[in-house]
C-alpha cells in the first residue's frame, strides 16, 4: 500500500507535465486512468529507444491504466463522465477551454461534485494575453528568460531536459497533495491551475531579482556560476574537467592552502571575498586552472575530498548508467519484458522494489467500460 492507496485519479493527458503529475500519484499507490485520444498520447511516438518504447512515455506512465476516449463521440463522453463520477482527482492538459467545451470543465465538474480536486495544466495559464499560445518546453525556456542565462558567453542554450514541463508537473503534484490534505479537513476539493511559464518563472526568481533590483542580469558563463567564484569546471592533466564549488571564505582558504598550495592567495586583495573574486574572475580562474592542469582528475578528486572541498566530475549519460550512487528499479513494458528505470528520488521505508507496468494504448478500455459504463 502506498500513501495514496484508495484514491482514484482520471487524467486526460498527453506529453510531459500532466503525465508527470499523475505518474507521481501512481507511484504513491493511487489508481490512475490515463485517458488517451484514439491515436494515443503523442509522447508514445517520440522515439523507440527504450526497448522499442518511447523513453519519455516509459518514464512518465508506469503504473497507469490506459483508456481510449474520443471526446467527439457521445458514448465515449458518457463513459468518461461515468469514471469522473467516481474520481477523487481529475487532471487535464488540453488547450485552455478544450476540456470545458467537451463537457469536462473544472467549474462544471466541481459544481456537481464539490469534493473533486481538479487540475488544469497549460502553457501560459487560463487567462492573460498568452492564454491561447501553444507552449512546448523549449519555447517556454526561451519566453521565461531561462535560455538567456544558459549556455556560453557567445551563445544561449537549452537546458538539456524538459525542465519547464517537469517543474510544472512537480508543482501540480504538490498542489494536489495540499488540496487532498485540505479536503480531509473540510470535505471540499479545489480547482488548481498550473502553467509551464509560471513554474519556470518561479525558478527564475533569483536572476529576476538580481536584474530588477541589482541592475545586473546574470551573464552566461558556461560551466561556471554567474555570481559565485571559484565555482566551475577546470580541466585536469588527463583532459577530464573537474568542477569545484566554493561557498564561503573558510572553504576558500582551505582550497588555497590544501589544494592550490598557495595559502597567501587567500589574502590577495583581488580575491579577498566573493565579490572581489567575481570582479577578478579571469585572473582567479587562470590561477586555479594552472594548478589543476598539472594533476590527473583522480588525484585532484582525492585532494579535494581530503580538503573538504565540494567537487564533481563531468559525467555523460553513459557514465551515469554505471554511477555508483544511482538507484534503479525495474518496471514492466507492455510486451512483458523488464526495463530498469531510475528509482523515485524520495526513499520510503518499505518502498516497493518494482515500479508499475507501462500500459499499451487502450489496454484497459474494455475492462473500464465494463466497470464504469453508463447504466
Amino acid at each position: 500500500m502506498g500513501a495514496l492507496d484508495g484514491l482514484f485519479v482520471v487524467s486526460l493527458e498527453q506529453a510531459v507535465a500532466a503525465p508527470y503529475c499523475s505518474g507521481k500519484m501512481a507511484d504513491a499507490g493511487a489508481r490512475v486512468v490515463k485517458v488517451e485520444r484514439p491515436d494515443g498520447d503523442f509522447a508514445r511516438g517520440y522515439d523507440r529507444l527504450a526497448k522499442g518504447e518511447s523513453a519519455y512515455f516509459v518514464w512518465l506512465n508506469r503504473g497507469k491504466e490506459s483508456a481510449v476516449v474520443d471526446l467527439k463521440d457521445g458514448g465515449d463522453r458518457a463513459f468518461l463522465a461515468a469514471m469522473m463520477a467516481k474520481a477523487d482527482v481529475f487532471i487535464q492538459n488540453l488547450a485552455p477551454g478544450a476540456a470545458a467545451r467537451a463537457g469536462f470543465g473544472s467549474a462544471d465538474l466541481r459544481a456537481e461534485r464539490p469534493e473533486l480536486v481538479c487540475v488544469d495544466i497549460s502553457g501560459y495559464g487560463e487567462d492573460g494575453p498568452y492564454r491561447d499560445m501553444k507552449a512546448y518546453d523549449l519555447l517556454v525556456q526561451a519566453e521565461s528568460g531561462l535560455c538567456a542565462i544558459t549556455g556560453t558567453p557567445d551563445e544561449p542554450g537549452r537546458v538539456g531536459v524538459s525542465v519547464c514541463d517537469v517543474a510544472c508537473g512537480m508543482y501540480a503534484y504538490q498542489a494536489v497533495l495540499e488540496a487532498l490534505i485540505e479536503r480531509g479537513r473540510t470535505g471540499l476539493g479545489k480547482t488548481i491551475a498550473v502553467s509551464l511559464f509560471a513554474a519556470m518563472a518561479d525558478w527564475m526568481t533569483v536572476p529576476l531579482l538580481q536584474t530588477q533590483y541589482g541592475g545586473k542580469p546574470p551573464k552566461r558563463v558556461g560551466l561556471a556560476h554567474p555570481t559565485i567564484a571559484p565555482y566551475g569546471a577546470f580541466p585536469a592533466a588527463d583532459g577530464k574537467p573537474v568542477l569545484i564549488s566554493i561557498q564561503n571564505e573558510r572553504e576558500w582558504r582551505r582550497l588555497c592552502a590544501d589544494v592550490l598550495a598557495a595559502p597567501a592567495m587567500a589574502e590577495d586583495p583581488r580575491f579577498r571575498d566573493n565579490s572581489a573574486r567575481i570582479e577578478n574572475r579571469a585572473a582567479l580562474d587562470a590561477a586555479v586552472a594552472a594548478v589543476f592542469a598539472r594533476a590527473d582528475s583522480a588525484d585532484l578528486a582525492a585532494g579535494l575530498k581530503a580538503a573538504g572541498i565540494a567537487f564533481g566530475l563531468m559525467n555523460d549519460p553513459q557514465a551515469l548508467i554505471a554511477h555508483p550512487q544511482l538507484r534503479r528499479r525495474p518496471a514492466t513494458l507492455p510486451d512483458g519484458t523488464e526495463i530498469a528505470l531510475v528509482a523515485p528520488p524520495a526513499v520510503w521505508d518499505g518502498q516497493a522494489e518494482h515500479l508499475g507496468r507501462i500500459p499499451a494504448l487502450g489496454e484497459h478500455t474494455e475492462a473500464l467500460r465494463r466497470e464504469f459504463g453508463p447504466s
